[in-house]
């Protein structure tokens, strides 16, 4: 999860003065970026600011003041044996991520490209979200306005070959067979418009056909026009189900018009969906709180906590006041292997004032109770993204790093059905979320069940060096 605000890295600022980093710049999402395209990145200085040896140094400095987990930095690697900012990176915090704590949360990315995204969902790709499994890939989620569902692609299909031509086509079994899902996800390209691809697929009817599709630029809806809300009718009771994508600056205006719907309709029992959301902005789950804390303002919802060196940027965020919230009897959020950080943080911090009154229902969530500040070096167009904080709820949890079916009361073990729409009172999950909102009886989750397996074994497919909109929605290409 990004925070909201952060402070300056005065430390990290004294080395190159082209540092950034003040309150409401990359944390919030509010300031520069391109709406409706990805912006050409700053190209990197060729100065000696922006020496590789400076870049490390920079990156450095900023984990030395601000790291999450000061004792767990190995302080012993050197630079010079790292021939890239991310991988000098990885060894300093490799402690941390030997005891799950930091699994490659701090990282260091392009400005540009991260405001494009936090700003207006700002990214380039076929649009599709993917789910794998054995040697088999099936589209999980298509995104609107994106090429892939423009030539059909949507839940359910099945990709059988890629290549870059129909001509070129080699199957998705043999490319596994001989370079893994790493050599799967670099088959799909890079994500930069124009790059084409050719796909032999299987459609959930069973028909089969090619396409070729180009990669576009387009502007991911965190709350799909075609299932993101909606009323359910549960034999006869109105049950509110609300889809959130991805917690960015775009979703505030949508969360918004569901909940006033909800409001207009005296929904008091709620479906929220996150079971593919890896996270994002603090302000938009901490609105998302309000959204749902009517009777509630005043009190905690979460607790930011920062290293004891920094204890003064600790802080305490209350329910607000929102005039479209409501005040639900009853939630059920819908979570999965992918579900991550401010979608971890807007369950847990409901956990102390609904109880067994709410319910994680699909498998346990990815466990990602800490958070990012970001530091940036503008000369160079670099931004080091740098665990800094975690978050806790009103009764003090914050450890849940194997995921949060050991901290809800009740968890209801439910399959993800991709052959049916998201949306669809009968998809497994959102059954299984009606079942639980009803009063009927449900086997509970595993709680140590931390994959992001899905209906038969099927993972979030993810590149080994993911862009900033491919972190923040598990599965995109």
């Amino acid at each position: 999860m990004k925070a909201k605000k952060f402070p300056l890295a005065l430390a990290a600022c004294a080395l190159l003065s082209a540092c950034g980093g003040g309150g409401g710049s990359s944390g919030s999402g509010t300031s520069g970026g391109t709406i409706g395209g990805t912006p050409t990145p700053t190209p990197t200085s060729t100065t000696a600011a922006c020496s590789l040896s400076n870049r490390q140094q920079f990156a450095r400095d900023v984990i030395n003041e601000w790291y999450l987990f000061p004792d767990l930095v190995d302080t012993g690697v050197r630079a010079s044996n790292f021939d890239s900012v991310q991988g000098y990176i990885d060894a300093l915090v490799a402690p941390a991520r030997a005891q799950s704590k930091d699994r490659y949360f701090t990282y260091i990315t392009s400005i540009a490209e991260e405001e494009a995204y936090y700003n207006s969902g700002s990214t380039a790709g076929f649009g599709i979200r993917l789910g794998y499994g054995t040697d088999s890939v099936y589209v999980i989620e298509a995104f609107e306005n994106a090429p892939a569902l423009a030539a059909g692609m949507d839940r359910g299909t099945q990709i059988l070959a890629v290549g870059d031509s129909e001509g070129t086509l080699r199957n998705v079994s043999d490319i596994v067979a001989a370079e893994g899902w790493d050599g799967f996800s670099d088959a799909l390209g890079s994500s930069d418009v124009g790059v084409t691809r050719s796909f032999r697929l299987r459609d959930v009817d069973g028909t089969t056909r090619v396409v070729t599709i180009s990669k576009e630029d387009y502007a991911l809806d965190p709350v799909s026009d075609r299932y993101g809300a909606k009323v359910l009718n549960d034999n006869g009771t109105s049950v509110g189900y609300l889809n959130l994508r991805t917690f960015i600056d775009t979703a505030d205006p949508d969360l918004r018009a569901a909940f006033a719907d909800f409001q207009a309709q005296g929904i008091d029992k709620v479906i929220v969906d996150l079971r593919y959301n890896g996270g994002g902005l603090v302000r938009i789950a901490e609105l998302m709180g309000d959204l749902m804390g009517r009777d509630k303002v005043g009190q905690v919802f979460s607790r930011t906590t920062l290293r004891d060196s920094k204890s003064e940027y600790n802080e305490s965020y209350l329910f607000a006041n929102q005039p479209q919230s409501i005040a639900p009897m009853k939630i059920a959020f819908i979570g999965r292997g992918g579900t991550a950080s401010a979608s971890e943080l807007v369950i847990n911090s409901m956990i102390p004032y609904l109880g067994t009154d709410m319910a994680l229902v699909g498998t346990n969530t990815y466990g990602k109770p800490v958070g990012q500040f970001g530091f940036d070096n503008e000369d160079c167009d670099d931004r080091m993204r740098v665990v800094t904080f975690r978050t806790e709820n009103a009764d003090g949890n914050a450890d849940y790093f194997t995921g949060l079916a050991s901290s809800v009361p009740v968890t209801c073990r439910a399959e993800d059905d991709i052959f049916t729409p998201l949306g669809n009172a009968n998809e497994a999950s959102i059954a299984g979320a009606l079942d639980f909102l009803a009063g009927r009886s449900c086997t509970a989750i595993s709680t140590g069940q931390t994959t992001q397996s899905l209906s038969g074994q099927r993972r979030l497919l993810m590149p080994t060096r993911p862009s900033t909109a491919q972190r923040e929605v598990p599965g995109l290409f």
